[in-house]
């Protein structure tokens, strides 16, 4: 069980950590069209999120998948790029209109989690059995994913429902700062 809180203290910090601000961005990005009355969509969302990144690292650990490090740091700010550009492309908010987001956060998951599998092959291959230290890891980045998607829900709840903010421009100034800070890191990773 020491093992499980371990991993889950590595897999929050994956998420929360100031020097995880890809994966912080690419969380701005995805729950940026959405409101606090969205919740359920966008635990969803982040969900499909860490079953991709969960079997990119299960299959890196493994060894069935190994993609270059360059390549991968360059991808990761990618994601965003598109993520948040689709936002500001978007024309209607409604679920339905959203459903290609689940698909793309499953996708960029396995992106994701390939920049992490590396770090935590190293980890992992000391133990005999990598099932708890993964499902501690990923309840980890999930619970971290749910705190940062709750506090952009709360803050949109503020800016547009309280301080009358045209939703579109919310989602605007969102997904334009995760926008210019991925495009600058993709910039300084290209290979």
């Amino acid at each position: 069980m020491q093992d499980l809180g371990f991993y889950f203290e590595l897999g929050w910090q994956h998420i929360i950590a100031w020097d995880a601000l890809d994966h912080l961005l690419f969380v701005l990005a995805l729950s940026a069209i959405y409101l606090i009355g969205n919740w359920k969509q966008v635990l969803v969302l982040i969900t499909a999120f860490t079953i991709g990144h969960s079997l990119t690292l299960a299959l890196s650990v493994y060894n069935i998948v190994s993609i270059s490090d360059k390549w991968v740091e360059f991808l990761i700010p990618c994601t965003i790029i598109v993520t948040a550009a689709l936002n500001l492309l978007e024309k209607d908010y409604q679920p339905r209109s959203l459903r290609l987001n689940y698909f793309l956060a499953l996708f960029f998951g396995l992106i994701h989690g390939l920049g992490f599998a590396n770090a935590i092959r190293f980890m992992l291959s000391k133990d005999q059995g990598i099932g708890w230290s993964l499902f501690g890891f990923n309840i980890g980045l999930e619970a971290g994913q749910i705190a940062v998607v709750a506090g952009i829900l709360l803050l949109s709840f503020l800016v547009v429902n309280k301080a009358g903010l045209k939703r579109k421009w919310w989602v605007w100034a969102l997904s334009l700062v995760a926008l210019s800070i991925a495009f600058k890191m993709a910039w300084e990773r290209l290979p």
